[in-house]
């Protein structure tokens, strides 16, 4: 049986392979830059998870901000304004409806979450979705008119 020309060069390929063995200390080498990469490219203090919900805070609406932090020290910003929040790594803040309206774009649907490591002074940030409306038109109705055909 005569082999096709692509089969006996795939033949003679997997031959010329099997012979090549990557050593241990590069495979060492191999696994240990992609590592440093890894850890080059994450900041400092990353936020993971970071969300919004609505909440009653007394007679206003509040818009609860909560997530995660690597750094308990690092300082968090929202929409650029510095703020101060609960707990360490897990934290959470309740910022008045009206006070995300001046910190934001008109009809925004969204909130950049800032963190900054003190230490090294790194900065990283993470969009955060607004609940759907939350700083949309409001319009008040005098009355409305239902016709029916």
């Amino acid at each position: 049986m005569a082999l096709t020309p692509a089969f006996s060069d795939l033949v003679k390929t997997r031959r010329a392979f099997r012979h090549f063995r990557p050593s241990p200390s590069r495979s060492a080498l191999v696994l240990a830059c992609v590592l440093a990469a890894g850890g080059l490219a994450a900041p400092a203090s990353a936020a993971s998870d970071a969300s919004t919900k609505l909440i009653r805070c007394g007679r206003q609406s509040c818009l609860l901000v909560s997530g995660h932090r690597d750094d308990p020290s690092a300082v968090i910003s929202i929409n650029g304004q510095p703020v101060s929040v609960e707990g360490q790594r897990s934290w959470r803040i309740s910022v008045p409806v009206d006070t995300v309206r001046q910190w934001s774009a008109p009809y925004a649907r969204e909130i950049e979450v800032s963190f900054r490591d003190p230490g090294t002074q790194r900065e990283s940030a993470d969009i955060v979705d607004l609940p759907i409306g939350l700083l949309g038109n409001v319009t008040d109705l005098a009355s409305l008119e239902i016709s029916l055909p």
